[in-house]
């Protein structure tokens, strides 16, 4: 929340084959299930009689939404999208889903991800004319479809021609006029996956959505793949399946919930190996381990099993806190820390604690948390990661796009170690994220521990 990295967006969508729910309801739902990825802004776009009624704003979703809203949206499909932007501003027009309307008619689009030439798409589509209403990759997607559909026969053959043209990361779930198409680029860097709900087909970022609803998961889209649906059912185009994929580690690290299932892999328990890996490599006596809520307690589970060290309740987290507010100093983000986590004194006082988190970014909060570890009576605090350090930029989806905001390229360990007031630090080391993904059936991304992107990235 304070010093963490932060994925961009969520995306659903849900085709009723027999028409007779109220759809706008049913992504409303997911909407809240998948708040975790981006609290800035979310929005609804359903077809209702062949026409895109949507609503959108700034806010939670149930800050956004109320049932006369959703009651006025109607439709039988739809899709529904919530953001984090890594704008210092955001406004209403940045909210998605997108609306675009051309000569063939009407399309919603919402996207979750980053798209590294997406300047020079827009440079391009301007200077043929194309008028803007905002910062968002998703309108320069809207366009480029839109022109290509002049051309094709339907939106998804568009789709299958103009996606050689785009470069970085894009999960996409669109609504036509008649059809809910979901879209994942070549190297699946940002998750996507099938549900079933009834007699409904459903796309979402997470199967905890699917989950959420009741319905039950299908299977991940693959890499490249544009998967249709409409009256008639589902129909998948594998076109440009052509790379394994390159999910981004992220993912599994900090960014899904512990019970979505993304590529095969249960984040749950990719979490758990990631901590197993730390108790063996980076081993320490300690009275108790301590996991910082909440992608940090599955590591530190993992990490008590196979030490042997107990498990405790160090830390309890503020519910109620949704958004992040602006601190300007350094009192004012230990302050905003102290707000969302608070120490057990009880469970503390006194032990060798093991603290685990999921990654250091700035390393302003690690430092907050050790220091309310200490003023809680810890008498020894072992800091441990369950990622590798943090060292370069991230192109694809997150809000780390400069070495300069991280304190790994910046300073050795034990320079950390020092900054943070730690007695000891230690990252998963590198081989580890090959255990933690073990069952992946995609590759996965680690750019930003190696400097290896799966796409050239352009200065």
């Amino acid at each position: 929340m304070f010093d963490s990295v932060h994925e961009e967006c969520g995306v659903f969508g849900i085709f009723d084959h027999d028409g007779r729910r109220n759809v706008a309801k049913d992504i409303y739902l997911a909407l809240y299930a998948l708040q975790h990825r981006g609290q800035q802004s979310a929005g609804i776009a359903v077809n209702y009689n062949g026409a895109i009624n949507h609503h959108k704003d700034l806010g939670l979703a149930n800050e956004v939404f109320n049932e006369m809203i959703l009651n006025g949206l109607g439709g039988y499909f739809g899709c529904g999208h919530v953001r984090y932007s890594k704008e210092k501003s955001v406004t209403r027009d940045e909210a998605q889903p997108f609306l675009a309307k051309h000569i063939k008619g009407q399309i919603a689009i919402a996207h979750n991800g980053n798209i590294i030439n997406a300047q020079s798409l827009r440079d391009e589509l301007s200077e043929r004319g194309a008028m803007f209403q905002s910062a968002s990759d998703a309108e320069v997607l809207a366009h480029i479809i839109a022109r290509e559909r002049l051309k094709t026969e339907s939106t998804e053959a568009s789709i299958l021609n103009v996606m050689k043209d785009i470069k970085g990361a894009f999960s996409l779930v669109i609504v036509t006029m008649n059809k809910l198409i979901a879209v994942r680029d070549e190297n699946g860097f940002r998750p996507l996956c099938i549900g079933k709900l009834g007699n409904c087909t459903i796309v979402s970022s997470e199967s905890c959505a699917i989950d959420a609803l009741g319905g039950t998961f299908v299977r991940d889209i693959e890499p490249g793949e544009v998967v249709v649906v409409d009256i008639n059912g589902m129909k998948s185009y594998k076109d440009n399946c052509v790379k394994k994929g390159s999910l981004c580690i992220f993912e599994h690290v900090y960014f899904a919930r512990p019970d979505s299932i993304i590529d095969n892999v249960s984040v749950h328990f990719a979490r758990k190996a990631a901590g197993a890996e730390l108790a063996m490599t980076k081993p320490v006596e300690a009275d108790i381990v301590v996991g910082v809520p909440d992608s940090g307690i599955d590591a530190a589970l993992g990490y008590a099993e196979k030490s042997g060290i107990p498990y405790g309740i160090g830390l309890t987290k503020n519910r109620y806190i949704g958004r992040t507010f602006i601190q300007t100093s350094a009192a004012e983000r230990l302050q905003a820390v102290k707000i969302k986590l608070n120490a057990l004194k009880s469970v503390v006082n006194g032990k060798r604690i093991i603290l685990i988190d999921d990654s250091i970014v700035r390393g302003t909060t690690t430092a907050s948390l050790v220091s309310l570890m200490r003023d809680a009576g810890a008498t020894e605090v072992h800091v441990r990661i369950s990622s590798p350090p943090f060292l370069y930029p991230c192109y694809f989806g997150t809000d780390i796009d400069s070495q300069d905001k991280l304190i790994a390229h910046r300073l050795t360990e034990e320079e950390i170690r020092i900054s943070i007031d730690a007695d000891t630090l230690a990252y998963l080391p590198l081989e580890g994220v090959k255990k933690m993904m073990k069952d992946s059936k995609t590759g996965y991304c680690v750019g930003c521990f190696t400097r290896k992107y799966p796409v050239k990235i352009e200065e």
